[in-house]
């Protein structure tokens, strides 16, 4: 599956923010607009302390390739290459660090302490490179930081609790670290837009809380989750856009409750070991894009409702033991029902194996998704 489904709702929370930020790092090649500072800003007591911060980041960078940090020399901070300032919120007569982004550069090196300094950080991109360690407990101190993207570095250590402490965070990405253990459930509590926890080494069961969740954009895939989906997921109908949990260890039904999320434009559920039948709610979805489900063990009949949907443009459900495909499903535009035990359908299961696999007891699912352990069966009256 194609990566970039949340690259605009990314574009447009860092376009925001960038209204805000009028002074930029680099000298431009043209007069400036009007709300650009022309000179360096007279130094202030915020300015001062940015500068310690950033010398001590620079301190611990071993290697910058693309020398991003190589201009980080003197005092005026607002010049650094990947540094915006901007008019202090709660005095705009005095000039702060809004921003720092230094994506792309492959920068190896830790994060210190000292970043707590940087009070007034709105927004922290350091995606791409190569930072190890954790994240600063220091990090609690910046108040205002709005979106933070450590993603696609070498971070590790358990999940960083410092996040939970940002009243001002609505974008958080740490996908693709080395974080692991468990996810603390009070993060779904924050008041987030999006949330990207993938590619780490996390794992967890989902927690009752799920459903306070206020993103738009959720990706779980790649770690390992286990459980039943909780009942509150239907309380995230009024935000949430974007589900992904692939490969993430599922291995429960899909709930009926799935359904009850109106707003979804992407769903990707592949590559786990859900069992049953796909839930005919999901036919509700209609502002539904793309639906995976792919590399699961469902079985029955593909609901015609789903191939129905509208919107509906990709639909997989490969590598699964349905046996049965409505003709409508003929007409959604990219579909791959390669793999199942679909009659009369190229490039199925071989007939014995969908054989051994129909012929046991069909998975029995409660409201939740959960596997309902088989009943046992009544005991044996004595003869006298």
């Amino acid at each position: 599956m194609s990566t970039p489904h949340y690259v605009s709702l990314f574009s447009i929370a860092t376009f925001f923010l960038l209204l805000f930020l009028p002074l930029h790092v680099t000298p431009l090649e043209h007069d400036p607009p009007h709300d650009f500072v022309h000179e360096d800003p007279p130094s202030n007591p915020r300015l001062e302390k940015a500068y310690v911060a950033l010398q001590a980041w620079k301190h611990v960078i071993t290697e910058d390739p693309t020398n991003l940090t190589i201009h980080w020399c003197g005092p005026h901070v607002c010049n650094y290459t990947g540094v915006f300032c901007a008019a202090a919120p709660d005095d705009p007569d005095e000039i702060t660090v809004a921003g720092i982004d230094l994506n792309g550069g492959q920068i190896a090196g830790k994060l210190p302490e000292e970043l707590g300094l940087l009070a007034d950080l709105a927004l922290l991109h350091i995606n791409s490179n190569r930072f190890a360690g954790g994240l600063p407990d220091a990090l609690r101190k910046m108040e205002r930081l709005f979106e933070l993207d450590v993603s696609n570095n070498e971070l590790e250590g358990p999940f960083p609790a410092v996040v939970l402490d940002l009243p001002a965070l609505r974008f958080l990405d740490i996908r693709f670290n080395r974080f692991s253990g468990e996810v603390p459930s009070r993060v779904f509590d924050l008041p987030l837009d999006a949330l990207f926890l993938n590619d780490n080494d996390f794992s967890f069961t989902f927690p009752p809380n799920l459903g306070n969740s206020t993103v738009s954009v959720l990706v779980l895939a790649n770690t390992r989750i286990a459980g039943c989906f909780p009942t509150s997921i239907s309380a995230m109908a009024g935000t949430l856009t974007e589900l992904l949990l692939l490969n993430a260890s599922l291995s429960s039904c899909l709930p009926d409750a799935i359904g009850d999320l109106l707003n979804l434009t992407v769903l990707d559920v592949g590559f786990n070991a859900l069992v049953g039948h796909l839930p005919a709610s999901l036919g509700q979805l209609k502002k539904l894009e793309q639906l995976d489900v792919a590399h699961n063990n469902f079985s029955g009949e593909v609901p015609a409702a789903v191939c129905e949907l509208p919107r509906l443009m990709n639909f997989t459900f490969s590598d699964n033991y349905f046996c049965g495909e409505p003709e409508v499903c003929s007409k959604v535009q990219d579909k791959d029902d390669r793999e199942n035990c679909l009659p009369e359908r190229p490039k199925q299961r071989p007939v014995e194996e969908c054989a051994e696999f129909l012929a046991k007891p069909p998975p029995v699912c409660d409201s939740n998704g959960c596997i309902k352990p088989p009943s046992s069966p009544p005991p044996a009256k004595l003869h006298e």
